[in-house]
């Protein structure tokens, strides 16, 4: 779901422990790196603007080609690549004749499994530059394809912020689960799986008391929430928003760094939609604007 950002954050928290910040407006030039950052990130190679497609598999054999008749038709490349073959929730690729893939990088073997990204980072097969992996969503199984070539990575014009605003970094009081709870998340599919909730997040903002409910991912607790800006300034379905795990029973909540959901820069991301208690009834003028529809 997300981009990892963990080392980077790293390095730069390194250089302001050195004293390498300027001296003035540290708090906005941190800011202002990790979005940088986080624009370098969505247009890298592998970013999400280089997801290209997103093919169901049925049971048995799934053609792959840059012939249209195939399963998994791809943009370029042989017009058979070979057979993406999925049987009983696995999956395992036959390469045609003379075709040369790449396993992870590495030169792989005419007969691959791929593991799906289910439990972590999936295998990604690599052929004629392009990039295809397995993906697991509710009962569905896909290959989700990227391009470095591709329209939306090459016509891309950047992203845009609200201006930074430090009344937009929030304390909010933890208050944790005995044991985490399993709360219905729901994507654009229409799918809805539990996810682990290790607790809840009261913060006041605007005036208001708000409520939000994490889900974890990476160590971090990661927020999918949805404000009176949503269709209007920024993107339709919500945002999204990490921070740290809780300290003290405090979590700090910085709105400037709330993003946009891939679903804003392509049609082929299956991402989770904010659950309702994540709804809330206030104007967010921090944060990522919207880039466009798909």
């Amino acid at each position: 779901m997300r981009w990892n950002r963990v080392a980077a954050l790293a390095g730069i928290l390194a250089l302001f422990d050195a004293g390498w910040l300027p001296a003035q407006n540290d708090y906005r030039w941190r800011i202002e790196q990790w979005r940088v950052r986080h624009e370098a990130e969505l247009k890298a190679e592998d970013g999400w603007l280089a997801v290209a497609g997103l093919f169901w598999l049925m049971d048995g054999a799934n053609a792959a080609g840059s012939d249209p008749a195939n399963a998994v038709t791809l943009p370029r490349g042989p017009a058979r690549a070979g057979v993406f073959d999925f049987r009983n929730g696995a999956t395992t690729f036959h390469a045609a004749s003379g075709v040369t893939a790449l396993m992870n990088g590495r030169t792989a073997g005419s007969i691959v499994q791929l593991r799906s990204d289910i439990n972590g980072s999936a295998d990604q097969l690599q052929i004629a530059g392009l990039s295809m992996s397995v993906i697991e969503r509710g009962s569905r199984y896909g290959i989700r394809l990227k391009d470095p070539a591709s329209q939306p990575r090459r016509q891309f014009t950047g992203l845009h912020w609200f201006p930074v605003n430090e009344k937009y970094r929030v304390t909010g009081r933890f208050i944790a689960y005995q044991q985490p709870r399993m709360i219905p998340i729901t994507n654009v599919l229409g799918d809805t799986e539990p996810e682990a909730s290790p607790g809840y997040v009261e913060l006041t903002l605007e005036g208001q008391r708000l409520h939000l409910e994490p889900v974890t991912e990476e160590q971090q607790l990661f927020f999918i929430f949805r404000d009176l800006t949503a269709g209007h300034e920024t993107y339709p379905a919500g945002r999204f928003l990490y921070a740290s795990w809780p300290k003290n029973g405090a979590v700090v909540l910085d709105f400037n760094q709330a993003e946009n959901p891939p679903c804003a820069f392509t049609a082929y991301a299956t991402c989770p939609l904010p659950p309702k208690q994540n709804h809330l009834a206030v104007r967010i003028e921090a944060g990522e604007l919207n880039y466009g529809e798909h």
